[in-house]
């Protein structure tokens, strides 16, 4: 009887041993497997380089609070907490989370507290909700907070470009959630230090003299302003991990595109903003002005490097407003909003690290780029116009009065022209069999190297606009006339990321997740199928198995009787 006993129980005592022993090991062995098809669970290596780096616990609070969240938005929420669970399992550190509504602050503090969170780009959000009483409305705030003991920092997680379905959207913004919140943790515990190099010295950043650039990257970069007439040697412009020349409306020297040159040889990370034609805008009305060619003597640099900004003019009809006075109403001018082709509102993005996500980047006076022949370079369009442009070859004439007129659909034939380029590889320079210019020398000459070179037809895209009563500057994308934020800033922020470290966590923003969603006609065929086949199916098995049981005893025991 003992040895029965024994018998029966000694497989559940091994088993009950081998919890033991593995619930032993999990204490010492920390370990995950991701068996997701897309590695749901998986950080980028450059992720998980920033999570090792922390060294004291974080939290994060999570604003998208509501007690009626659709169920996209309940989908978004929980991808969150997966998220942080995930960044937890890997950091030294411990990291929290809860949820914190805005909205449950106290009236006094209410207003300042939402307005703090729009220096993270967290704006509120109006959600419909379908409810027993019909179609509500709720304010949300599709952020995060990323805090430690000392400093706090945020993001907004919801990011779509426009177009996108609510489901196409919340699948992007899910997608992003691991760049969204390293990118935070970041910022947090090692405030980036690399430099950038604004140009100054041929009219550039004439409009907000460089507000724009500065208050998008400022706490990521340090910025300088460099007159590049002081610079004597390319070593001088080695130290910066990137140089931005925005708008120049005068002609560089030959000694300065050599120094731009040779920094880019370098390995150095060259951003040209860059205006095919010169636009008057101040005298337009009337008859308007002619925008006229402008060469400030970069295109054969650029050339070389296999792109070429055409001397034109873009029109679209995905396009801005611009304000201009209508006449008088009594003894006071009137501002009405003038549909102006001329400022693109491009809302098609390549799917690239820069650009995946982004909502509409506003271009103002846009030119069209070109490429050519350029062994050893990889060009990328990055940002692209809608199914309706044209071209306009200058000379162009632009006047208020002639959009007074509806435009003519007919003459907007093109479609999805670059505006941007992303260039990458062996560049050949300029000076590659050519005399170098004086008082450098040839000992120091670099005939090929590996750099980026980033170029926009379009010297204004990071350029502020101001505020239309005080004249102060504005946060770059927003249209003080329009009440409108474009994503000029965020496409800005996510360039620098990129040229200062290609594979770094901006590198997490080309994760996709494939959206599976049922297939609605399928369902409509075969709901009565398969309704019946969950109801029936485990009465049907039940019964046979128990019929079976009830058989086996049956012959069994009466066997035994006999």
């Amino acid at each position: 009887m003992k040895n029965t006993a024994l018998h029966i129980a000694k497989p559940w005592l091994i088993l009950l041993g081998g919890v033991l022993l593995f619930g032993l090991l999990a204490q010492f062995l920390n370990f995950r497997i991701d068996l997701t098809e897309e590695n749901r669970y998986s950080l980028h290596p450059a992720t998980e380089e920033v999570l090792s780096q922390i060294t004291e616990p974080l939290h994060v609070d999570i604003l998208l609070v509501s007690e009626d969240l659709p169920g996209g938005m309940r989908r978004l929420q929980k991808s969150v907490e997966e998220t942080v669970r995930t960044f937890n399992a890997y950091s030294p550190e411990k990291i929290t989370f809860s949820y914190f509504d805005p909205l449950s602050i106290e009236a006094d503090q209410q207003e300042d507290f939402i307005l703090s969170l729009t220096q993270y780009g967290i704006n509120p959000t109006n959600l419909s909700v379908n409810k027993p009483t019909g179609l509500q409305t709720q304010l949300i705030f599709p952020g995060i907070l990323v805090s430690n003991e000392e400093y706090e920092t945020g993001a907004l997680i919801l990011k779509g470009e426009r177009g996108m379905s609510p489901d196409q959207t919340l699948n992007q913004s899910i997608e992003n959630l691991e760049f969204e919140l390293s990118n935070a943790i970041r910022k947090l515990i090692s405030p980036e230090s690399s430099s950038i190099a604004m140009i100054m010295g041929h009219g550039e950043m004439s409009s907000d003299e460089g507000y724009g650039i500065v208050e998008a990257l400022d706490g990521d970069f340090e910025l300088f302003k460099v007159p590049l007439e002081q610079a004597n040697t390319p070593a001088d412009l080695a130290g910066f991990k990137m140089i931005f020349i925005q708008g120049p409306k005068e002609a560089f020297t030959e000694r300065e595109i050599y120094q731009l040159d040779q920094y880019v040889m370098g390995g150095g990370n060259l951003v040209v903003l860059l205006d095919g034609v010169a636009v008057d805008i101040e005298n337009a009305g009337g008859e308007g002005t002619l925008a006229m060619p402008v060469d400030v003597g970069l295109d054969q640099l650029l050339f070389r490097y296999g792109i070429r900004v055409n001397k034109d003019l873009i029109q679209d009809l995905s396009f801005g407003y611009i304000p201009v006075m209508g006449g008088n109403f009594g003894d006071q001018q009137q501002m009405v909003s003038l549909p102006w082709p001329f400022y693109v509102l491009a809302g098609r993005m390549q799917e690239h690290a820069v650009t995946k996500g982004l909502d509409v980047v506003e271009f103002r006076f846009a030119s069209s780029l070109d490429t050519v022949k350029a062994d050893g370079v990889t060009k990328t369009p990055l940002i692209f116009s809608s199914d309706l442009s044209r071209i306009m070859q200058a000379p162009v004439r632009v006047a208020f009065a002639d959009m007074e007129q509806e435009p003519d659909v007919k003459q907007f034939g093109l479609r999805n022209l670059p505006l941007a380029y992303l260039l990458e590889g062996e560049f050949t320079s300029l000076y590659k069999n050519r005399f170098l210019p004086e008082g450098f020398s040839k000992a120091d000459f670099k005939e090929s190297g590996k750099g980026k070179v980033v170029v926009v037809g379009d010297g204004d895209v990071f350029q502020a606009l101001t505020n239309l009563e005080d004249g102060t500057p504005l946060a770059l994308g927003e249209d003080p006339f329009s009440q409108t934020t474009f994503a000029n800033k965020l496409f800005l922020k996510n360039l620098a990321q990129y040229l200062a470290d290609p594979e770094g966590i901006i590198a997490s923003r080309t994760r996709s997740f494939q959206i599976r969603p049922l297939n609605k006609a399928k369902i409509a065929q075969q709901k009565a199928f398969w309704q019946g086949l969950n109801v029936l199916a485990p009465v049907i098995v039940l019964v046979i198995f128990g019929g079976l049981v009830w058989w086996i005893r049956k012959n069994k025991y009466s066997r035994r009787i006999n």
